[in-house]
């Protein structure tokens, strides 16, 4: 065993110092002063040795005995008395090491004097602790986690049952070496007996160690769980004339304090009033005339319903339920939740229609399209597909909004002149002792609200009595889904449609629902139950014609034993079915017809067809360069400046440096990563600007310069500040360029052909079809992270050149294989960028055109490029995505484009028109065509004119 000398600290009775734990205690002045200046002569931090004194006598006559065992602490720190007052004792914290064992105790007894002296006596630390045995360890283990288990839930403060609850999960983790150390843990953690933690203290051995606690811990559980069944007994054993007779002392004493407070608050405002600002009393008071008042507002909404509807039907039943159940029941407090959400709900004719005040003025105001075409084009550039088509919406309403309004005013006209006939009548059918002939007698004087009926008129009322309310229809909201790649605008759009219609806009997020009850809410017989997003959105509102934007529908949950959301989205997204659409929390129709639902996509292949059939697709393709050049003038960049604390004035970006940005640093359909370069390039400017504005106020003495100041110029010194932001600084303040353009260095070479692909972002580009020859046995090899659909062109391609092999000169007959004549070879066909994955059926004609390339020596100009799918008979087909391909195209500086005919179109109606202006578009019916459209009419010596036969059965 290793020996030392160390400084003996006696730890008065019941202190114990275990390893691994610490704690802080109060020392006399001698033992702090003396610790201090061990503090002061030694470089680390001092350790001692603390001992505990065994005995507990306070008297002076006894001397103090310490133990054998003690621990080997590292003085953390140590706290004077303050000068105010001395008389305080010292605090000093200790940290425990490892135990260790006073050599020679029997031979020399220390003094009481002694231990004032902290003296220094010979400690040996015991040998390296061993393993313990497996079924020590778990015995341990298993004692130990009961104990905590029972600590934890006895305990009333979180914070005390969070801590036993890590610390078991530390022993269930801990290693079978580590458990010696964790035995100190636990007993130093857990409140023991002082015996049990002297016996631990004084144990050096693992095993005994283990088994030592696991007695104790089987100890204090079972001391723990007695202590709680007797607890609990005693408070059972009340009876229940005690707990009454206590309820009820506390229900008189509550009684008497609220009868006080009305009698002091008598000359105060009327109740209802809102309470005054010098004044203790709030609108979160609950008293009874509060309560009072929210049930009479109930009942007032619920009289507005329409009478003999369904929704006034539900809640005068349930308002009859919520008034014979006691008020302080769980029942209660359903029934009244529900009518809270059933009278918020903005049923028709119990809501002020948007005919009635605001919204058939701004309807029937001659500039309404005008406005809306401005409001659309302020808050979106391009797009004019989609904003025609919401212009052709909003024609529609404003149309039918007047059509029913002219309607409206014959019928009541209508109904005028009826009601002025059937007053004549009744003056003519008087009897003859002057009393009117009357249909029913007055028999609703005690009918409650929802069953009366108004007493018959009298004859002048009868002319004079007010007009029946017609039920106009309106037009039907149409189902709007706009697709597109991220950051086309697509949510922003719901919100320009509904300034423009002057309506409310709520939008639901759908991505991830994946429960059927957040679309159609849940049963009332669930705990917590509540309505869904559709109802909710309508409170919201406080209207039934807003304007729902459903977001992200192609992300919503798949089919799961909650239900598919999807399958409930199909009534409320069906205008046949959607004005009784059926939310099960409310469990009435509620007519959804009125209302313009926009849904967004990313995709359509994950919508369910059924859901997808109910929606007009409206397909919102990438932006054009030029397109964001001038999104990112109006909207981003001025967005950018006000978010960071600058205006126009601070910084100018240069039409190069901004295009730069767009072709350089961004590659998206979208604008989103373009206002995140642009943000970059305002946020280095603004440091650029707060350290002149630093270095300016310095120069003066402190005084900021104004706003007038910040017009600097251009250039004004190398000192001073650059407003202006220029295409060869984007590399110091956004980094490296992550595109460098390399699709523009093309070499015109055998067997290469540039073909027009569509990425994963919605971005269109160029992808060369690289294609050599090599020694083989007439085999054809695909590489490039091909998907089966682009091999089975490649193969297709290729079958379709060996056919036509011998009117190419490529073979002298046509039995011969072009691969095996005149010596056999392999063709190994890659795509580029092999890491991304590729696939689909428009790259026919460039495979084609790559072979015919390869096998004939002629190549293809670098300036064309080409797509569109082949068949077995030679006719190129129509593929997707034109517009997104051929502004790719434009981008890589390609002049000439070779597209399927069916896919002009397509070119008309999507491409811009200066796009148009500046390439030549060839369109192709047959692979013939396109070989000629890319190599040049000649090129290819055929060797006779082959016809394309169609045969009909």
């Amino acid at each position: 065993m290793a020996t030392s000398k160390l400084p003996v600290l006696a730890l008065p009775h019941p202190l114990i110092l275990l390893p691994a734990s610490r704690f802080t205690m109060p020392v006399s002045k001698e033992i702090g002063e003396m610790l201090l200046s061990l503090i002061e002569e030694s470089e680390a931090l001092p350790i001692v040795a603390a001992i505990p004194i065994t005995n507990s006598t306070a008297s002076p006559s006894v001397e103090p005995t310490l133990s054998e065992w003690g621990t080997a602490a590292r003085v953390l720190r140590l706290v004077k008395p303050p000068a105010r007052n001395p008389r305080q004792p010292y605090l000093v914290s200790l940290h425990g090491l490892t135990r260790v064992r006073l050599i020679h105790m029997s031979k020399k007894k220390l003094t009481g004097e002694d231990l004032l002296q902290l003296p220094t006596q010979d400690v040996e630390y015991p040998p390296n602790e061993k393993v313990p045995s497996p079924e020590t360890v778990e015995k341990f283990k298993q004692t130990a986690l009961r104990l905590l288990d029972r600590l934890a839930k006895d305990s009333v403060q979180q914070t005390r049952k969070d801590g036993y609850n890590k610390i078991a999960s530390m022993l269930n983790e801990i290693a079978d070496a580590r458990t010696p150390w964790m035995t100190d843990v636990l007993i130093g953690s857990v409140n023991g007996e002082y015996n049990d933690k002297l016996a631990i203290l004084g144990t050096p051995d693992a095993e005994a160690r283990l088994q030592l606690a696991a007695e104790i811990f089987i100890k204090q559980a079972s001391i723990s769980e007695v202590s709680k069944k007797i607890a609990t007994a005693v408070d059972e054993s009340l009876s229940k004339q005690q707990k009454e007779f206590f309820l009820r002392q506390q229900l008189a004493a509550i009684q008497r304090e609220l009868h006080v407070l009305q009698r002091s608050n008598g000359g105060a405002s009327p109740p209802g009033s809102p309470p005054a600002s010098d004044g203790g009393a709030s609108e979160l008071d609950d008293d009874e005339q509060h309560e009072a008042d929210d049930m009479a507002e109930l009942k007032k909404k619920i009289e507005a319903m329409e009478p003999g509807s369904e929704e006034r039907k539900m809640g005068v039943r349930e308002w009859r339920r919520l008034k014979r159940i006691p008020a302080g029941s769980v029942e209660n407090g359903v029934i009244r939740s529900y009518l809270e959400w059933l009278t918020s709900v903005p049923w028709p004719n119990s809501v002020p229609s948007p005919t009635d005040d605001a919204g058939l003025p701004h309807l029937k105001d001659r500039s309404f399209l005008t406005a809306a075409r401005t409001q659309l084009d302020a808050d979106h550039f391009g797009l004019e597909k989609i904003k025609k088509r919401l212009i052709e919406y909003l024609a529609v309403v404003r149309l039918k909004e007047l059509n029913a309004e002219r309607e409206t005013l014959e019928e009541q006209k209508r109904v005028e002149a009826v009601a002025v006939t059937s007053a004549a009548g009744t003056e003519i059918k008087a009897n003859p002792t002057g009393e009117t002939q009357k249909n029913e007698e007055q028999s609703t004087a005690l009918v409650p609200f929802d069953k009366q009926t108004p007493p018959p008129p009298s004859k002048s009322a009868q002319v004079r009595r007010p007009l029946p309310r017609i039920n106009k229809k309106n037009i039907k909201g149409p189902i709007l889904l706009f697709v597109g790649p991220p950051g086309t605008g697509k949510t922003s759009l719901g919100q320009s449609v509904a300034k423009a219609l002057n309506r409310p806009f709520q939008r639901i997020s759908l991505g991830g629902v994946r429960d059927e009850a957040e679309i159609r809410g849940h049963r009332r017989t669930y705990v917590a139950s509540g309505p869904g997003l559709i109802v909710q959105a309508l409170r919201k509102a406080g209207r039934n014609d807003p304007v729902i934007l459903l977001d992200e529908i192609d992300k919503i949950g798949q089919s799961n034993f909650h239900g598919d959301p999807g399958a409930a989205l199909l009534e409320v997204l069906d205008p046949e079915q959607n004005h009784t659409f059926n939310d099960h929390y409310i469990n009435v129709p509620i007519d959804l017809s009125q209302v313009l639902f926009i849904c967004t996509a990313n995709s359509l292949e994950t919508i369910s067809a059924p859901l997808l059939d109910r929606c007009e697709i409206i397909q919102l393709s990438g932006y054009t360069y030029d397109e964001k050049m001038h999104i990112a003038r109006r909207f981003l960049l001025p967005k950018q400046l006000k978010a960071n604390g600058l205006d126009a004035s601070h910084i100018t970006i240069t039409e190069p440096a901004l295009l730069h940005i767009a072709t350089r640093y961004t590659r998206e359909a979208g604008v989103r990563s373009l206002e995140r370069a642009i943000g970059g390039v305002v946020r280095f400017k603004a440091v650029e600007w707060a350290e002149y504005l630093d270095v300016t106020a310095a120069e003066t003495d402190g005084a900021m310069p104004t706003l007038a100041d910040a017009q600097v110029a251009v250039r004004p010194s190398t000192k001073g500040y650059e407003r202006l932001v220029e295409e060869h600084q984007l590399e110091m303040i956004l980094g490296i360029a992550r595109w460098d353009g390399e699709e523009k260095e093309r070499e015109e070479r055998r067997g290469v052909v540039y073909g027009l692909v569509v990425m994963g972002q919605g971005e269109g580009g160029i992808l060369p079809v690289e294609t050599i020859a090599l020694p083989g046995t007439g085999r054809l090899k695909l590489t490039g992270s091909l998907g089966d659909v682009i091999k089975e062109s490649g193969e297709l391609a290729l079958s379709w050149v060996k056919m036509y092999a011998y009117d190419l000169h490529l073979t002298n007959s046509r039995s011969e294989d072009p691969l095996k004549v005149p010596e056999p070879i392999d063709i190994h066909l890659h795509l580029p960028a092999g890491a991304q994955k590729k696939d689909g059926p428009s790259a026919g004609v460039a495979m084609t055109c790559a072979f015919v390339s390869l096998l004939t020596g002629a190549c293809v100009p670098t300036n064309i490029a080409m797509t569109g799918e082949i068949t077995l008979r030679g006719r190129v087909t129509p593929v997707g995505g034109i517009k997104e391909k051929v502004l790719g195209a434009h981008r890589a500086q390609i002049t000439k484009v070779i597209l399927p005919w069916a896919n002009r179109k397509d070119v008309e109606h999507d491409v811009a028109l200066e796009i148009r202006n500046e390439m030549e578009f060839v369109f192709v019916r047959t692979v013939r065509e396109a070989l000629e459209a890319a190599f040049g009419k000649g090129v290819l010596g055929w060797r006779r004119e082959t016809m394309l036969l169609e045969s009909r059965l």
